[in-house]
């Protein structure tokens, strides 16, 4: 067997976990972890740096016995932080040599020490890697959700974090030095003071809080984690406030939501935003979202569309596409609005998206402009013309079909880029 030991946030090895390195030929582990097990200068260790060496090394040790980490001189013991297998180094061995072939002793996460330390629960915490990751996705979850915890790394701690969520209200807790009686520290800060300082190598975890928008849970949890989804979408209009039924339709929604694809850890920006109708559901579906409306009274309705549906939408107040290149880079976007600029927010919004950008049109003379600036961008272009017609009441107890105004539903997708493994070492807790 591996023996896989997790170190825990400061708290002292277990007699087994003493046992287990006292019969070890071969230690891996982090060079503080290294440090503080007291080897004997006979046992051979590996520093943990890149993680395929690492990986090679203990293939090539277990060759040597027969493949057998059992033999006398062949136990191979690798330490790592927190609990091993939560974002940990147990995926890339079991992956490597198997589940059955590791003993997994884990320690307190560090996520779990941080939200203890201030007397948090975390059952509804979204919990986020940014270690050896681009840190969009913990950003955009961090932008949507209101408990987050995100394991850190380089180029990706609490200056970046504060960086990218300086428009939001969120309070960011960096823990730091964990179980060290010296040395730790949990500090409160808002997103730019986050920003402007640099925080060294010893952050665990950094903790983003919404405490002004508390997650929402049932007395007793049954599912951990974020809260499920909506149990509908494609909301009724009455469901927003809106001005002389300037709102997309339902079924217009209701299709535009499918192409999209909103979801934990997607940024959605909602262009011409009209009630935020758009905005609302991809956030009530997960995504962060954004919303960019002209006018002033658009601004209010649509901050107290998201208030009422209890989610968090960031709302900018200016005219696309000039407003749109202070934006991060979104993965997908809606275009609800645009008149004679309609092609050049096409074009704008096609060039920054990522995955998807959908356009609702209205006037018959747009389509072709709309569908040109999508092809000329690389997208593949396909669309539908939406008729309904809904069911209305008539005097006499009688029903009839009352119609609803055609729009035409153009989307394009970019087609997906080729993508390398990452492979870094995925250690749970302070950066290896």
């Amino acid at each position: 067997m591996i023996t896989v030991i997790g170190t825990g946030t400061g708290a002292p090895l277990t007699p087994d976990a003493r046992e287990a390195l006292a019969g070890a030929a071969l230690v891996v582990g982090a060079r503080r972890h290294l440090d503080a097990a007291g080897l004997p200068d006979t046992v051979a260790r590996i520093v943990l740096g890149p993680l395929a060496p690492a990986l090679d090394a203990i293939g090539e040790h277990l060759a040597k016995h027969g493949g057998n980490a059992d033999e006398p001189d062949g136990p191979v013991v690798v330490l790592a932080s927190g609990d091993p297998g939560f974002f940990g180094i147990v995926r890339a061995l079991a992956e490597r040599f198997g589940p059955r072939r590791l003993d997994v002793r884990p320690g307190v996460s560090s996520v779990a020490t941080a939200f203890a330390r201030l007397g948090l629960t975390w059952d509804d915490a979204v919990v986020v890697s940014a270690h050896g990751r681009d840190p969009r996705t913990a950003l955009n979850v961090c932008r949507a959700r209101p408990k987050v915890a995100v394991l850190t790394g380089p180029g990706a701690g609490p200056a970046e974090l504060g960086a990218g969520l300086r428009a939001s209200r969120r309070v960011l807790v960096v823990a730091s030095a964990l179980g060290d009686p010296a040395r730790e520290r949990l500090e409160r800060v808002t997103p730019a003071e986050a920003a402007a300082r640099d925080w060294g190598d010893a952050v665990n975890v950094v903790l983003c809080l919404d405490e002004e928008r508390p997650s929402v849970s049932a007395p007793a949890r049954t599912v951990a984690g974020a809260p499920p989804g909506p149990a509908g979408w494609a909301l009724d209009e009455d469901a927003f406030a809106h001005r002389d039924s300037m709102i997309t339709k339902f079924e217009v929604r209701a299709l535009a939501l499918a192409r999209l694809g909103p979801r934990l850890g997607d940024l959605v920006w909602d262009v011409g935003a009209g009630s935020g109708s758009v905005a609302v559901e991809c956030a009530r579906l997960g995504a962060a979202a954004v919303a960019v409306e002209k006018t002033r009274d658009g601004v209010e309705r649509i901050n107290a569309n998201a208030a009422a549906h209890g989610v968090d939408v960031h709302v900018v107040h200016g005219a696309a596409p000039t407003v749109l290149s202070d934006l991060d880079d979104p993965d997908a976007v809606f275009i609800g609005g645009g008149g004679r600029e309609l092609p050049a927010i096409v074009t704008a919004c096609a060039r920054r998206a990522r995955r998807t950008v959908v356009v609702a049109v209205a006037a018959l003379d747009r389509v072709p402009a709309a569908r040109d600036a999508l092809v000329a961008a690389g997208f593949g272009c396909d669309g539908v013309l939406l008729q309904s017609s809904r069911l209305a009441p008539l005097p006499g107890d009688v029903t009839r079909l009352a119609a609803t105004n055609p729009v035409f539903l153009l989307w394009g997708e970019r087609p997906p880029a080729r993508t390398t493994p990452v492979t870094h070492t995925e250690v749970e807790g302070v950066v290896q």
